[in-house]
């Protein structure tokens, strides 16, 4: 791994920027909202079915709308002002968090109304993933755009943190209370993204056809090394899709509550944010191809520990090192897709990457819950660990040129 050196100036040209920070404001709120909800959500189906079917349903509801999507939502963010589609989103999901809130409050809200919420939840971040992955790229300088990206994760990661811990805590005080306090946060995040004033780019796009709404697969299948980067992250996040069975590791394995749930989660971004923080002081210059391999390698030996392991702190250093070694493998395939883009293709581009890694979030949590109620909890997540490392293996012969690929261009 080869990391350059330190310059003072570049902090300090990206955090004296306001666009940025209130960029980086309002991603740090629907990030601890999004968090939140994931643990609330994931809790309470569980409560109220006992079924880790149900647990991987949830996943597959915020999968489909991103999948059948794709298409639309990156012409969308090439033909309109991407600011606004992003404030759109943000309080399509607060208003999605009040329902939440209602329904439980109330005593009505089933598992299938849940699952019904989180399907407009997920069309709502089906729009959301490629335009603000877009619009980073129209915020910062192409020279910065590493360390944009490091700072942007770090911050995220950070706020991942935050929020599943809060989740735990506020849904011990009460369901109503924490999607209320979710809510509140994803209107706080789109009052923020309304205050972010940038010059709207003229943009001449192109007649919409079948062309069209595929160029941005054309236009990764024609660079090697960004297919090679973003199918190799749709297949390590999905086989290795452990989160989605937090509840059952923290309920019936690890027996420490909803609260230890909350930290389980917290986990993988602590790690993540403390090689985002690092990654931001000392960005990735060189290598960078053969580094995600070894960070993708590093994501499945991370999740056999932790599918094996019964003690809690053994659980958690795992978990940790997941993290690690998953931002790595994001900062890259991020770099390289968006300052290798053009940006009148930026959307469509993002909108394939982000179905194909942002969804397989998603999937993967389905395929967990599966295989989990086939085999048990235990030998679900063995499965997609061995089966991480195993396509860090095939990759490496298979796309040459991402092993060989050296850095971005500027």
């Amino acid at each position: 791994m080869t990391i350059a050196p330190f310059d003072p100036d570049e902090p300090r040209l990206l955090l004296a920027d306001r666009r940025f920070l209130q960029f980086i404001s309002s991603r740090v709120s629907s990030t601890i909202a999004y968090q939140m909800l994931s643990v609330a959500v994931g809790w309470q189906i569980y409560a109220l079915t006992g079924s880790p079917f149900f647990l991987g349903l949830v996943g597959l509801a915020q999968f489909l709308p991103m999948f059948i999507l794709t298409l639309l939502v990156g012409h969308v963010a090439d033909r309109y002002d991407r600011l606004s589609i992003l404030r759109g989103c943000r309080f399509i999901q607060g208003a999605g968090a009040l329902a939440l809130a209602v329904g439980s409050y109330s005593g009505r809200l089933n598992a299938e109304g849940i699952l019904a919420v989180v399907l407009i939840l997920g069309a709502a971040r089906a729009f959301e993933m490629p335009t603000q992955q877009a619009l980073l790229a129209e915020l910062v300088r192409a020279d910065l755009f590493p360390r944009a990206v490091a700072w942007v994760t770090s911050s995220a990661q950070t706020a991942s943190i935050i929020g599943p811990a809060l989740g735990g805590l506020f849904y011990a005080a009460g369901v109503t209370l924490v999607y209320s306090m979710i809510a509140c946060l994803f209107l706080g995040s789109g009052l923020l993204v309304s205050l972010i004033r940038m010059e709207r780019k003229t943009r001449k796009p192109e007649p919409i056809s079948l062309r069209s709404l595929f160029a941005g697969i054309a236009f990764i299948r024609s660079k090697p090394a960004i297919f090679g980067a973003i199918s190799l992250d749709l297949f390590a996040v999905l086989l290795g899709g452990a989160t989605a069975l937090l509840p059952i590791y923290a309920q019936k394995i690890l027996a420490v509550g909803p609260t230890g749930l909350g930290v389980l989660r917290s986990a993988p971004a602590a790690g993540a944010a403390l090689m985002s923080l690092f990654l931001a002081r000392h960005p990735l210059k060189h290598r960078m191809g053969r580094t995600m391999f070894v960070a993708v390698f590093v994501f499945g030996v991370a999740t056999v520990v932790f599918a094996l392991s019964s003690s809690f702190p053994l659980s958690l250093i795992a978990l940790a090192a997941l993290g690690s070694a998953d931002v790595i493998s994001v900062v890259i395939r991020q770099s390289l897709v968006q300052m290798e883009t053009p940006d009148a293709m930026r959307g469509r581009v993002s909108a394939v990457n982000s179905m194909f890694v942002g969804t397989s979030n998603q999937l993967g949590e389905f395929e967990s819950g599966v295989t989990a109620a086939w085999f048990g909890a235990i030998p679900a997540v063995l499965i997609g660990g061995i089966g991480t490392i195993i396509v860090a293996a095939v990759w490496m012969r298979l796309f040459p040129a991402l092993a060989r690929f050296d850095r971005p261009k500027a």
